[in-house]
């Protein structure tokens, strides 16, 4: 994708378009960059409001508390940094200061990220910087605190160490964008003398990708599923005909890509990715190299649903969609054949289906550069997302066993933790938040930030609850926070909870918990509304069906004439 379309992509309509708040400031010219984000947004179905500060404001903008960046209030601050005007200040320093450059640059930094918190609930992207060698000190500027080489990369290795004392502070890794593409796409020199532009027209349609995929994961648009095609892709040759000692893996050759792929989804599963299969092939031959081949990395223990039959490959990625019940645009389908791809496309046209190179040798390169699984968290429960997925088909298979859906219920023996918010709880509900979309009542994002200040104020009144059964853990699966309104009125600011665990009572176990919590707090009253979204439509008549009324264009519900709710789920202490 070069410059010139994400340029078109301004005339388009935007309207219809989700639409988040986002402010740019930079101590270089900034109108192209501003361009290519909005641009990129287009391609990306989001409509991103852009204010741009004036030239090299960075800090009036920040500091100023009457300042048009506030006056805007943005979601998303992007702070941007030119490794330019970094090397101006380090060198117009007197040399006994240089060697604390990058420290005072940190000290200078934090200030800026501090003001900004409180002032604004946002989201902070920060750019890193690409490396200069000012080429003072040549190779010896690795061993020298004097060097700028030095300095620069210590403020780059300090800026990740600090950004992780910060829950809304996100690095925009433009140093590995310079490295993967070179100084001479990065940069023009030409275009940053006349006109003080830093990155060159090639590059700012990749730092443009790298800025919306951070808006978009901060925003809850993730992948969560990783679907692999097996012949081919997952190793060289056809099991089928090839039979199982003559596919490609392991060290040697070509086998060398296959078995690389296949480290890079291990380490996709264990970050939280769910890995599945769909091929075209017979189901106790595709599975015997995940059972017996020595040089396989994944096992069938790491596949969530395996897929292998002669049906056509779109119906059954609908078959993996309808078990792990994520939305399509979740989903990322790998396969080498262009008929297959082609057919993906048009079917399921949400499904996110790589161009895959034809020499194998290349699959993890490219497949490196998309960046297709960004994330702007990672908690404990992620690693065990593979084997909550697997446990759900056994409940399945389970559930076929009972005349009645009660009696199955019963036999599952379910029980829930209900707390308030806490800090080691607070990434995945955090992740809960920005990422559910079908079981979300009103579709409210909230930050890290804004969660840990509604968990410390008294206007609130914030739970999660988790889920076990005789299968084995859901882990955290709801949250509900509750705002204080006028006397004795509760507004239910958040309702969310994972679509893995529908139907099994969790949300009148829910209300019940909710109501008790409620009624001990002193209030008599809950009020609820539902946002329509294009997603959350199984929950369009969620307060009608658990006995709210419609008041004034609010669901009510009266706590005192509360009576509690069926449920075969039993709260547990921790």
């Amino acid at each position: 994708m070069d410059f010139r379309r994400l340029k078109k992509n301004l005339k388009k309509d935007f309207s219809g378009l989700p639409a988040q708040r986002v402010a740019i400031l930079g101590d270089s010219a900034t109108q192209m960059l501003h361009q290519a984000i909005r641009g990129y947004g287009y391609e990306e179905q989001l409509n991103l409001e852009i204010f741009e500060a004036d030239y090299d404001q960075i800090e009036r903008q920040i500091y100023d508390p009457a300042s048009e960046l506030y006056r805007f209030a943005p979601k998303f601050v992007i702070i941007f940094p030119s490794v330019q005007k970094l090397m101006h200040k380090f060198h117009a320093l007197p040399k006994e200061k240089q060697a604390a450059f990058a420290d005072v640059y940190l000290d200078d930094l934090q200030q800026l990220w501090n003001t900004l918190n409180n002032r604004l609930s946002c989201t902070i992207i920060n750019f890193n910087f690409v490396e200069i060698d000012d080429a003072v000190f040549g190779n010896f500027a690795n061993k020298t605190a004097f060097s700028f080489l030095y300095q620069i990369r210590k403020i780059n290795f300090s800026l990740m160490n600090l950004a992780r004392d910060y829950r809304n502070v996100f690095i925009n890794d433009v140093a590995a964008l310079h490295n993967r593409f070179g100084s001479h796409a990065a940069f023009d020199a030409r275009m940053y003398v006349s006109a003080k532009m830093v990155f060159g027209i090639d590059f700012l349609p990749h730092v443009a990708k790298n800025t919306v995929d951070l808006i978009k994961a901060a925003s809850g648009k993730i992948r969560k599923c990783l679907i692999l095609d097996l012949d081919n892709t997952v190793w060289g040759g056809v099991i089928g005909d090839d039979g199982m000692e003559k596919i490609q893996l392991g060290d040697l050759g070509l086998g060398h890509a296959f078995t690389e792929l296949q480290m890079w989804a291990k380490q996709l599963k264990e970050r939280g990715i769910i890995l599945a299969i769909c091929s075209k092939n017979t189901e106790h031959i595709a599975k015997e190299p995940f059972e017996k081949h020595p040089d396989m990395i994944l096992r069938l223990e790491d596949i969530a649903v395996f897929v292998a039959n002669w049906e056509n490959k779109a119906d059954n990625i609908k078959h993996i969609q309808s078990i792990l019940n994520i939305g399509f645009d979740s989903m990322v389908f790998i396969d080498d054949n262009p008929f297959e791809r082609n057919l993906v496309r048009e079917m399921l046209p949400e499904v996110t289906v790589p161009e895959l190179p034809e020499d194998p040798a290349e699959y993890m390169p490219f497949l490196r550069s998309l960046n297709l699984f960004e994330t702007t968290a990672f908690s404990q429960e992620d690693g065990k997302r593979t084997s909550q997925y697997q446990a759900e088909a056994k409940r399945r298979e389970q559930q076929q066993q009972f005349s009645s859906l009660d009696d199955y219920l019963k036999n599952l023996n379910m029980q829930s933790v209900v707390k308030p918010f806490d800090a080691f709880h607070l990434p995945r509900i955090a992740q809960l938040i920005q990422r559910s979309n079908q079981f979300n009542l009103r579709t409210i994002r909230h930050s890290e930030q804004e969660i840990q200040t509604i968990m410390q104020s008294e206007n609130y009144l914030d739970l999660y609850f988790t889920l076990e059964d005789r299968f084995g853990e859901h882990g955290l699966i709801s949250v509900i926070i509750l705002k204080a309104q006028e006397a004795g009125i509760a507004f239910i600011d958040t309702w969310i909870m994972s679509c893995r665990v529908l139907k099994r009572g969790m949300e009148d176990f829910s209300l019940n918990k909710l109501v008790d919590r409620a009624r001990a707090a002193g209030f008599k009253k809950l009020t609820g509304e539902y946002i329509s979204t294009p997603k959350n439509g199984i929950v369009k008549n969620h307060y009608h069906q658990l006995g709210f009324t419609v008041q004034n264009g609010h669901w009510e519900l009266d706590i005192e004439q509360y009576q509690p709710r069926n449920t075969f789920i039993k709260e547990k202490s921790e």
